[in-house]
């Protein structure tokens, strides 16, 4: 006769934490080293900060292919905030501290269906693709409307002032 395990309970102020993971968008990663707004590259240092102290922030493949193209782009009046080598070193650097996820066909696939039924620009449908196939309920995003629930996939806007 198998006896049963006796269980134990207690009355307290015990809290339980579901932690998020989310996606992290492209000017997230840029505002990191854009010193001309203060704020929002210390609101992406926060977020990215968080991320990785939570294992919550995956990066889209696509989000480190347009980061490299952005901080080294020439500015009108100033020079690139990167420089193509120092560009180089941050996104091997992304690559080892958070989880990067890659297109697929089903991906891509939804991108279409996204970019149609939510009219958006097929950049952000395809963010908004990665989000939903990988089962990701947030976007950290400025490029999307703050709020929105596009399918089961919520934009939050860090640099939006409440």
């Amino acid at each position: 006769m198998r006896s049963e395990p006796h269980l134990q309970t207690a009355v307290g102020r015990e809290r339980t934490f579901t932690i998020v993971a989310f996606l992290v968008d492209t000017n997230v990663l840029v505002y990191r080293f854009d010193a001309r707004y203060p704020e929002k590259q210390r609101i992406a240092r926060d977020v990215l900060h968080r991320g990785l102290r939570d294992d919550s922030a995956r990066i889209p493949h696509q989000a480190l292919i347009e980061f490299v193209s952005a901080v080294t782009r020439t500015r009108v009046g100033s020079d690139p905030l990167l420089s193509l080598d120092e560009a180089r070193h941050e996104v091997e650097e992304l690559m080892t501290q958070f989880p990067i996820l890659y297109p697929n066909a089903a991906v891509v696939h939804s991108a279409l269906l996204g970019a149609a039924a939510y009219r958006i620009s097929w950049f952000d449908a395809h963010l908004w693709a990665y989000a939903d196939y990988y089962g990701l309920e947030e976007i950290v995003s400025e490029d999307f409307e703050h709020g929105r629930l596009y399918g089961s996939v919520r934009i939050r806007n860090p640099f939006q002032q409440p």
